[in-house]
């Protein structure tokens, strides 16, 4: 009976000492949210702008956690969505290196393993593009998922997309299994270009409290098209707005994970698509009512690719073995701010964007960025870095502040369009804007040699081609978008934006006197 006792007793205090695991946490929904061209890392009320109005964006942040140090792989379209669905650099994907060309076989997707894993999935407006997806991945959807796309709504200016993204986002919610978690893509197609011109202005937007970077000239063309482009980011975030209260509705707000972020900067020259940091430093917040203590800001580098590994941890999976980024779930569920993992070094590169040279060939160029600097090394200096002069500098948008580039010359069009060095070095903290390269001056010549050297070290570390003397693969890839046609071609199908336009339009806008004369100025 003692014998018996004791064993008891026993049992007892193991049962005690060891409860029963506590019940698996529950994964939670997705909601992705990306605008398209959007340099929300200066133009947030998160990060501290006053002229655009991001109300909805800062509720994420302040709901949440917002990251100082984001940033794209790639700044293009395409070539950042693969990184994003991939988890991968673009060096690392193949075909998917450059914009307007087709998505890989061969890799897999975080929308296609969370479905295979219990989630329901969904995509409305711009999921990955431009390019094909069909012919080497031999995908029948679009890899960030099936699409919802049939509601419209009436926009403020001509420009913005029909698409009703929180409508078709609705209609997701309705539709699928409520039995099991879901993941879904809201792709914006603002603010990319053609905008309303003059579209600020007549909303009521105000000139004098535009704030214009020093790579652009401080003239009034330059900023009502800023203004303009703000109009479309204030669309996309009232959009954001109706997202997180259809989420309220259905009482899983605090279920879901909110991330809300861009694919690269804005479309004006020396941003899209080049290596500077408005280009590729990305604005990035998260909300997680279950998951994340709010009000976090954290400073640690994180980058695109970080995403996929992050949503797979979260749902209780282990990222794919090809996902080179690094989860970020740590982070979130960590109660602190400030640097967390010392992330503190960050990769960006290029290929061919889009065309605008011969043979279609690219403008290839890879950085390191660190606390301190960001060094650039341009593979083909002899090359112009936008696109030829004669094909427009097919790698800038076309819009008015690309044409008052182009009408001044001088110091912005060298900075904007000119050839560069094989070498770039600039003082993050002294010069944010990337307008002064130290790269020639003796005393930052050690800087320039060892971060190249640590550059070259950490590409071949992961397989970039181009440090494997395989340049010429992927100046190879295919370019399967639109044909260059030629700026007067561009001008004929859409709102023309030649000078003289522009200082009509002036006239009818106010300030036509003052344009008149500078144009006058300029016949001379």
């Amino acid at each position: 009976m003692r014998s018996t006792l004791l064993c008891l007793l026993m049992m007892l205090g193991i049962v005690f000492c060891n409860p029963a695991p506590a019940a698996e946490a529950k994964r939670p929904n997705i909601l992705f949210v990306i605008f398209d061209d959007w340099n929300g890392s200066t133009h947030a009320g998160a990060y501290g702008c006053t002229w655009v109005k991001t109300p909805n964006f800062d509720r994420v942040a302040r709901e949440g956690v917002l990251f100082k140090h984001a940033f794209t792989s790639n700044p293009k379209c395409s070539p950042c969505r693969a990184s994003i669905l991939t988890g991968r650099n673009t060096w690392q994907l193949n075909e998917a290196v450059s914009h307007g060309g087709y998505f890989p076989a061969g890799f897999e997707t975080y929308p296609d393993l969370l479905e295979t894993n219990g989630y329901v999935v969904g995509l409305t407006g711009k999921g990955w593009g431009p390019g094909d997806f069909k012919t080497l991945a031999q995908r029948t959807r679009n890899p960030a998922g099936p699409g919802f796309d049939k509601r419209t709504q009436e926009v403020i200016a001509r420009g913005i997309s029909p698409n009703d993204y929180p409508g078709n986002f609705g209609d997701f919610l309705q539709q699928r299994d409520k039995s099991k978690p879901f993941c879904f893509w809201m792709g914006f197609h603002e603010p990319h270009r053609p905008y309303e011109w003059n579209s600020g202005a007549r909303l009521g937007k105000k000139l004098a409290d535009v704030v214009v970077p020093k790579f652009l000239p401080d003239t009034e063309i330059v900023r009502r098209d800023l203004l303009d482009y703000s109009v479309e980011v204030e669309w996309g975030d009232t959009q954001i707005g109706r997202a997180l209260k259809l989420l309220e509705d259905a009482g899983v707000l605090d279920d879901t994970l909110v991330v809300v972020t861009s694919d690269h900067g804005m479309p004006f020259p020396f941003v899209k698509g080049q290596i500077h940091e408005d280009a590729f430093h990305l604005p990035l917040a998260m909300r997680w009512g279950k998951g994340i203590k709010p009000g976090r800001v954290v400073e640690d580098f994180v980058n695109v690719r970080d995403l996929a590994p992050t949503y797979m941890e979260l749902a209780g999976l282990k990222p794919h073995a090809q996902m080179t980024g690094k989860s970020l779930a740590k982070i979130l569920r960590s109660d602190k701010s400030g640097w967390l993992e010392n992330r503190d070094v960050m990769l960006a590169g290029k290929e061919r964007h889009d065309i605008g040279r011969p043979n279609d060939l690219g403008y290839p160029v890879r950085c390191l960025r660190t606390k301190d600097f960001l060094y650039v090394h341009n593979f083909h200096p002899e090359r112009w870095p936008v696109g030829n002069p004669e094909t427009d500098f097919g790698n800038c948008d076309p819009g008015p502040s690309k044409e008052v580039v182009k009408l001044l010359g001088g110091h912005f069009y060298e900075l904007c369009f000119g050839k560069r060095p094989a070498d770039e070095l600039y003082d993050i903290k002294k010069d944010p804007e990337c307008v002064n390269n130290l790269a020639s001056e003796l005393f930052y010549l050690p800087t320039v040699e060892e971060l190249r050297y640590k550059l070259a070290s950490l590409l071949k570390d992961e397989g970039d081609p181009r440090m494997e003397g395989k340049g010429d693969l992927l100046e190879a890839y295919q370019y399967v978008g639109g044909r260059n046609k030629g700026y007067e071609t561009w001008l004929k199908e859409q709102e023309s934006t030649t000078l003289t336009n522009l200082m009509k339009k002036l006239d009818e806008g106010g300030g036509g006197k003052k344009a008149k004369k500078k144009k006058a100025k300029a016949d001379e």
